[in-house]
């Protein structure tokens, strides 16, 4: 517990905005938001870029990269990108694993696995519950910001 409270302190500088961008600076760390959807999530390239309110999004393929501008809504993730977890259980912007994900309903969650803690997995066996958590949270907290 102790160990990923001080995780939280860490990496809640990481943020361009509302959106996650981890070190490079692109958010989602430069992964395809489309692909997530496609069930692999794969790295973007520059070539294939768009700034979407203030944060700079790579696509794998021209293809992704017109999906998303026709219907952004469609393929952002959940809490601009942190982990869904620390959203509802802590109410606390963390960085992620972008390889860590799931979809559920439509919606794109990503999750913290460093360090011997994955945080899908708690996710997994309360996610109907910790959803309306972290949507309850991140419009208190973070929707104001």
């Amino acid at each position: 517990m102790f160990k990923f409270i001080a995780i939280i302190l860490v990496s809640s500088f990481l943020q361009t905005g509302d959106w996650y961008t981890g070190k490079n600076g692109i958010a989602i760390e430069g992964f395809d938001l489309v692909s997530y959807f496609e069930g692999k999530p794969e790295i973007g390239s520059k070539e294939y870029s768009t700034i979407y309110e203030g944060a700079t999004f790579w696509f794998s393929s021209q293809n992704h990269l017109t999906s998303f501008q026709s219907n952004p809504d469609k393929y952002l993730p959940e809490y601009g990108g942190y982990c869904a977890f620390a959203i509802a259980d802590y109410a606390e912007k963390v960085k992620i694993d972008p390889k860590t994900f799931k979809v559920t309903d439509g919606r794109l969650f990503l999750f913290y696995n460093f360090n011997l803690t994955n945080t899908l997995t708690p996710w997994i066996k309360n996610e109907t519950a910790l959803i309306k958590k972290a949507d309850k949270n991140w419009q208190a907290k973070f929707e104001k910001e």
